[in-house]
């Protein structure tokens, strides 16, 4: 049957269809990871992205296309984790943004939909790379444009916009030469492809006969807990405030509903609707659609910004705090004040904190405020003592999401606050949490793409330097310390000429396998031989979580016989996944 539009009604179901598509699969398309390591985990970052996305679409029932996917756009946004949920965020993004003022979209709007998302994540992409989700999502982009000047049925476009990303898809090795070496397809095309699948199936009522024609070995599910605060440096932190301090006192949080009670000659100006708000509070924030304004401030006069609000619509959910009260209570009992329910599902909420920090004077604010992501708690025990303010739970297989970012940033009172990432996978969620708060937060994302990268960034940092030298020092330790890893090999594979067997331990040099061997402590030593120099480097050992004392020992004392001149420090890292994490530098 001939469909010439979908409406929202239909692209809700789409995209509830190609989540739960992706859902079901997101187990291969993590199998596919170039490394055959057990951490391999776009599937998962983009399981938890489209999720994000979903959750926010489920709760707001009504409206055309532009307004759906402008919803979805935000929960995709606020949930993206690892560089795959970013990029897919982006995809959908660009894709809203087009439909915006549509109810419904014919095939050509459709398409050029698709091609507005493309467009919007090569923009995001520092250095796109092609062979990856980008040229899957290009290439289906592009014959939908041409495809849809041939068409008015949009199951037709989306057939062919199908069978175009399956093409791409298995032209990914052929861009991509680590790809073709290893003998699998890009992995976050692989989402892709299977969330387009999903498309299709609502769209015909048939369930997708395709089959993957890389099939791997299955890889151990892992547990992806949410990334957490340090909740003790909040409440000290609050301790050394004055109640009386806290100017803008009422925390105000409401929605006003454009629909009703709003004047004919109400346009809203979200600029100037701002800049008033601003006169008698700070913490501002604006989040406007045609039907509905979120608005979040501090406040000192909570009736003006009422009267203010009114001028707009009929204000609803209106959640009102008196931060000194809380603050108080605080001091008293030691206690978090509870947060502020959500109040509406299809906008994220910002989180409500008993004292936002960067609400006070810049005079009573820290110069620098430190963020780092890491995995296991010994490791999270160096980075506090470092200095770091707040250490979010994650690692490769626990990427935190732009909103976890954004978080951390708003718990901090620092005037500038720099993030360690410590993971390539994780760098663009701290660069989108970073965008997003421009003009309101001075962040730098140092791209540290290891656990020793970020301690040695950390180490770099001297207080009484400026943002921009303490910047360069920190660029500059992070490209003068080598890592390497340790961990278990989950396929059978070749790389670089190196035969891998499953269930061998493999040693990573900085992103190359260089070493694998039966034994662990044999592949640790054949590791740390390919990336010692001169013999007289300082060693840093961290020791994961399943890594033996015996091997341990024998390790350092086979680094002590063989490399006398080399200085070695052992650390109980306690990270999962990894045996050891080695830092060498000169």
């Amino acid at each position: 049957m001939s469909k010439r539009s979908i409406n929202g009604t239909d692209f809700t179901a789409m995209v509830l269809a190609g989540a739960d598509r992706l859902g079901q699969h997101a187990e291969h398309v993590n199998s596919l990871n170039v490394f055959p390591v057990p951490d391999g985990d776009t599937g998962t970052n983009m399981n938890l992205t489209m999720t994000a996305g979903v959750t926010e679409l489920k709760n707001n029932g009504a409206g055309g296309v532009g307004s759906r996917a402008g919803v979805l756009s935000k929960g995709l946004l606020m949930g993206a984790r690892g560089n795959s949920g970013v990029i897919l965020s982006q995809l959908f993004r660009g894709f809203g943004r087009y439909a915006a003022s549509y109810e419904e979209l014919n095939t050509v709007h459709f398409a050029a939909a698709l091609q507005s998302g493309v467009d919007t994540a090569y923009k995001a992409v520092v250095k796109p790379v092609e062979g990856t989700i980008l040229t899957v999502a290009k290439e289906a982009a592009k014959h939908a444009v041409f495809y849809a000047r041939r068409t008015t049925d949009i199951t037709e476009l989306m057939t062919e916009v199908l069978a175009k990303a399956k093409e791409a898809l298995a032209n990914t090795p052929e861009l991509l030469p680590v790809l073709k070496q290893v003998g699998v397809v890009d992995s976050g095309g692989q989402g892709l492809v299977y969330i387009y699948e999903g498309f299709l199936e609502q769209l015909t009522g048939k369930v997708p006969t395709y089959v993957p024609a890389q099939a791997t070995a299955t890889v151990r599910a892992s547990q992806v807990p949410h990334p957490a605060f340090d909740a003790a440096h909040a409440i000290s932190a609050q301790a050394k405030l004055e109640t009386e301090d806290i100017e803008f006192l009422y925390d105000m949080e409401f929605f006003i509903n454009r629909k009703l009670g709003a004047g004919p000659s109400s346009v809203f100006d979200e600029d100037q609707f701002r800049k008033a708000l601003s006169i008698n509070g700070d913490s501002i924030i604006v989040i406007a659609d045609d039907e509905v304004i979120k608005v979040h401030v501090h406040s000192k006069a909570p009736g003006e910004v009422l009267n203010l609000a009114l001028r707009y619509g009929e204000i609803t959910q209106i959640h009102i705090l008196n931060m000194r009260e809380q603050h108080r209570d605080l001091l008293t009992t030691g206690m978090d004040a509870a947060p502020m329910p959500e109040l509406f599902a299809e906008i994220p909420a910002e989180p409500v904190r008993s004292l936002d920090p960067a609400s006070l004077p810049a005079d009573e604010m820290a110069s620098y405020g430190f963020i780092a992501v890491a995995s296991g708690q010994g490791i999270s025990d160096i980075f506090k003592s470092l200095g770091v303010d707040v250490v979010l739970s994650g690692g490769q297989t626990m990427n935190p999401s732009t909103e976890d970012f954004v978080k951390a940033i708003h718990s901090i009172s620092a005037q500038h606050i720099f993030v360690l990432p410590n993971n390539s996978n994780i760098v663009l969620a701290a660069q989108q949490a970073r965008d997003l708060l421009e003009g309101e937060r001075s962040v730098t994302v140092i791209p540290s793409k290891s656990i020793p990268q970020g301690i040695a960034a950390a180490f770099a940092f001297q207080e009484d330097e400026s943002a921009e030298s303490n910047t360069d020092n920190m660029l500059n330790a992070v490209q003068h310390v080598k890592t390497g890893q340790v961990t278990y090999a989950v396929r059978d594979t070749v790389f670089d000429d190196l035969e891998i067997t499953a269930g061998h331990y493999i040693g990573i040099a900085d992103s190359k396998i260089v070493s694998t061997e039966e034994g662990l402590l044999e592949t640790s030593k054949e590791l740390l031989t390919k990336m010692l120099d001169g013999g007289d480097e300082i060693i840093t050992i961290l020791v994961g979580e399943e890594a033996a004392s015996e091997t341990t020992e024998s390790l350092a004392a086979w680094i002590h016989e063989v490399y006398p001149d080399a200085e070695v420090e052992i650390h109980d890292g306690g990270q999962p996944i990894y045996y050891y994490l080695f830092s060498v530098e000169s």
